[in-house]
């Protein structure tokens, strides 16, 4: 059997003005985003885990989603290639124009950037995601900076913004909080 092994480029390479899908920040500091690769899967899980009350998935989890799901996340590193910022999700598989967002982290660095929503919007703007017309996600009832975000980006996208319980206590086991399903959408592309 013939196995080839491809070098990666490190995120310190990546982060480059020249890579980046944007480059945001501040006078300080500059920030890039772009789509994760295989070096990012550690570097995205000690971020996760630097932000409660993010539930943190295995490093394994992260990987896949930097390699299998690359398209539809992304990552925001700072000039020195460190991890600052994350957004995971996918197009669902029984509705194509729906983005569901699972995670979007943004360390304790990047905080009062506006990171969280580039990072959303620069996944929504790639072309893999082009026919994407709602956007999907859960919050737990107590989390006010995710709801905070997501009214936010509905009322960008001037889009109407829907929710209801969607997993219960009981179903997560009874010691997490219920989780509401939030729905933004249908919206225009070109609003994004």
């Amino acid at each position: 059997m013939n196995v080839s092994t491809q070098p990666f480029t490190t995120s310190a390479e990546l982060a480059r003005p020249s890579v980046a899908d944007a480059v945001v920040g501040n006078d300080k500091t500059s920030l890039f985003i772009r789509k994760p690769n295989p070096d990012d899967g550690w570097g995205i899980y000690e971020l996760v885990k630097s932000c409660p009350p993010l539930d943190v998935n295995s490093a394994y989890a992260y990987l896949l989603l930097a390699t299998q799901f690359r398209d539809s996340c992304a990552v925001a590193t700072n000039e020195e290639g460190e991890i600052v910022g994350f957004v995971s999700g996918y197009v669902k598989s029984n509705a194509s124009d729906t983005y569901f967002l699972w995670q979007v982290a943004v360390g304790e660095k990047a905080r009062g950037t506006g990171l969280a929503r580039r990072l959303v919007e620069a996944v929504m703007t790639r072309p893999e995601l082009s026919d994407v017309r709602h956007l999907e996600t859960t919050i737990t009832p107590d989390n006010a900076a995710s709801w905070g975000l997501f009214t936010r980006l509905a009322d960008r996208w001037q889009a109407p913004l829907n929710s209801r319980e969607y997993f219960s206590t009981d179903q997560l086991g009874g010691e997490h909080d219920p989780e509401n399903l939030v729905r933004i959408g249908p919206f225009e592309p070109d609003r994004i």
